[in-house]
């Protein structure tokens, strides 16, 4: 109570945390050493990178191929982990079960587990002598070493960013509403549609674009799933490592200048979608 009353006579509102001029120096320095200066090295970096070089590598029919597999793997992935992430989201924050702790902690382990490990597992699991790879095989599904195996690895890594940005909102949203909804005779199916998800809209695409921008860059979770084939399932960011394994540095930063290019493009236009879905709810 004293310290309220010495800062209603100061007549400020001071914080535990530093001030305006402070929190932003520390934001834009870590940003800058972080994202922007590695952004501008690529950006200016002298490997005899010419305009003629850069398009000359841009629409190599290779290169295209490999960003047409690495973008559509990507969005298939993540948009089947925005629908199976809502509804593990749903089950831990809406239902009790023996158990729960621990599948609430398995979510996490794509974070914590190696992607190598990640990609040698599901290539074992997923190939024609493995456990489900066998059981796919005599219906024609092949798995391992096509896109659909790239999209399994994706959809494995992108899960938990689905997840953990559902499930806050879940837990903080309100009863009250559902209940007076179903009091007036809605069904579950309404009061979930016109309810619920309106206010889930903006974490799913949020959990959407991170799972989406994991994807595209995903690089030891798909290496052994893929089988990379030129023109079928190989992903730019292994024919970034080829071309740099060759030496070719100013291929690879041509492949890599144009993924971030898309990349960034994709995720401003999602996260101007989510502003405005967020706008519109108010």
């Amino acid at each position: 109570m004293a310290v309220l009353k010495r800062q209603k006579r100061g007549g400020s509102n001071r914080s535990v945390l530093p001030g305006f001029g402070v929190g932003m120096g520390v934001t834009v320095f870590y940003m800058s050493l972080i994202v922007l200066v590695p952004m501008s090295a690529l950006l200016l970096n002298q490997t005899g990178l010419t305009w003629e070089k850069f398009w000359s590598v841009a629409a190599d029919p290779r290169v295209l191929a490999s960003y047409r597999v690495s973008l559509t793997t990507a969005a298939l992935a993540a948009f089947a982990d925005t629908v199976l992430g809502l509804l593990l989201a749903w089950v831990l924050v809406r239902y009790d079960f023996p158990g729960k702790k621990l599948w609430d902690a398995l979510i996490d382990l794509p974070f914590a587990l190696p992607t190598a490990v990640a990609g040698v597992a599901l290539t074992a699991i997923y190939s024609a002598n493995g456990w489900i790879g066998s059981l796919l095989e005599p219906l024609g599904i092949k798995a391992a070493f096509s896109p659909l195996g790239i999209t399994l690895a994706l959809m494995f890594i992108g899960i938990p960013f689905v997840v953990r940005t559902v499930q806050p909102v879940l837990e903080d949203a309100e009863r009250d509403t559902e209940e007076a909804a179903a009091t007036l005779g809605a069904g579950r199916w309404r009061t979930f549609r016109t309810i619920i998800l309106p206010t889930l809209i903006p974490p799913l695409l949020t959990g959407f674009a991170l799972a989406f921008a994991r994807g595209i860059g995903e690089y030891g979770s798909v290496v052994f799933i893929s089988g990379n084939m030129p023109m079928k399932t190989e992903i730019a960011p292994l024919l970034i490592m080829s071309k740099l394994e060759q030496f070719d540095y100013a291929g690879a930063t041509a492949v890599a200048l144009l993924l971030l290019l898309i990349s960034f493009v994709l995720l401003l236009g999602i996260n101007i979608l989510q502003h405005w879905t967020r706008k519109t709810a108010r």
